[in-house]
C-alpha cells in the first residue's frame, strides 16, 4: 500500500516542513521471490515515488502463478516498474498453464503509472496474463504492456503455445474498458490481415484522466514517427494507444516517448526516466 501523509507516517496531508504530502510506501507483504525494493525519489522527497517489483527467477514455468497487488491511497504520486523483461517459459510436457495476476487500485486524487518492462514469451508457452485497474474519483492512471512472442534471434518463433491476456478497467465500479486477446498460432486470427497478422511484437499503452484527450491525440500524432505499426484512439475517457509489428525495441520507444509525452499533460511533471532502466 502506498500512500501521501505526512513526515509521522500517518494519513495526513501536512509535513515537518510545510513543503507538502510525501508519498510513501506504508506496507508491502509477500510471498516465495516476489520482492518490493524500497522507494526511490529521483524527482524530490515530495514528488513521484518510483517502486521498483523484482522477481528474481526472472520467470514463469508451468504451474507458477504470480500474483501482483497495488493500493494507491488518496493524493499519492507512484511510479511502479521492474528491473528487466519478464519471460515466459515453454510449458511442461503435461501442458500445465502459468498465470500472472495484477489488482491495482488506485483512490480518488491519486496517480499511478503502472510502466513494467516488457514480457518475453517463449515458443510453447501456455498461460494466462490479467490486468485489473480499479479507479475511483478522479484518480489518474497511465501504463503499458509490452508483449514479444518467441525469440527470433534465435529463429525460434512462437509456433506453438497458448496466451489469453485479459485487460479490465473501472471507475467507481463500472466497467470503462474490458478487453480478452486469445493469442494461439494455430488459430487462422493469428496470422490473419483482420487478426494478429503474423506479428510477434505488440503492446497497448493507456492513459486515463487526460484534461483534453483530443489534444494529447494530436501531439502523440505530431511528434511520433508516422508508421502504420501504431495507432491511437479514445473511448470513455480511456485513450488507448496501439502497437502491432516485429520490433520490441521499436515498440518499447514507441511506449517510453508516448509516455514522456503524456506524462507532464497528465501531470504537469516532465517524465523522469527510471534509473533501473539505464542499468
Amino acid at each position: 500500500m502506498i500512500s501521501a501523509d505526512g513526515a509521522t507516517d500517518v494519513a495526513s496531508g501536512d509535513t515537518r516542513d510545510g513543503a507538502g504530502p510525501i508519498t510513501r510506501l506504508t506496507r508491502r507483504r509477500h510471498h516465495g521471490p516476489l520482492r518490493v525494493q524500497r522507494p526511490f525519489y529521483p524527482e524530490g522527497r515530495h514528488g513521484c515515488c518510483h517502486v521498483y517489483l523484482l522477481h528474481p527467477p526472472g520467470g514463469l514455468v508451468s504451474g507458477d502463478a504470480l500474483h501482483i497487488t497495488a493500493e494507491i491511497e488518496e493524493g499519492a504520486q507512484v511510479l511502479l516498474t521492474t528491473p528487466a523483461a519478464a519471460k515466459l517459459y515453454k510449458a511442461d510436457r503435461n501442458g500445465v498453464a502459468w498465470g500472472q495476476h495484477t489488482h491495482l487500485k488506485v483512490a480518488d486524487g491519486a496517480t499511478l503509472e503502472w510502466l513494467p518492462q516488457e514480457t518475453l514469451a517463449f515458443n510453447g508457452s501456455r498461460g494466462e496474463q490479467t490486468t485489473t485497474l480499479e479507479l475511483e474519483g478522479n484518480a489518474r492512471c497511465l501504463g503499458w504492456e509490452v508483449l514479444a512472442l518467441g525469440r527470433p534471434v534465435g529463429e525460434l518463433p512462437f509456433v506453438s503455445g497458448h496466451l489469453e491476456q485479459r485487460f479490465r478497467l473501472t471507475r467507481d465500479g463500472k466497467p470503462v474498458w474490458i478487453e480478452r486477446q486469445s493469442l494461439d498460432p494455430l488459430h487462422p486470427r493469428f496470422m490473419g490481415r483482420w487478426g494478429q497478422g503474423g506479428c510477434s511484437v505488440q503492446a497497448t499503452l493507456w492513459a486515463v484522466g487526460l484534461n483534453d484527450e483530443a489534444a494529447a491525440i494530436e501531439a502523440l500524432r505530431e511528434a511520433m514517427p508516422a508508421t502504420p505499426r501504431w495507432a491511437v484512439t479514445r473511448r470513455e475517457g480511456v485513450l488507448l494507444l496501439r502497437y502491432l509489428g516485429h520490433e520490441r525495441n521499436e515498440a518499447w520507444a514507441l511506449c517510453q516517448q508516448a509516455w514522456q509525452i503524456l506524462r507532464p499533460m497528465m501531470t504537469g511533471l516532465e517524465a523522469q526516466v527510471p534509473r533501473i532502466w539505464l542499468t
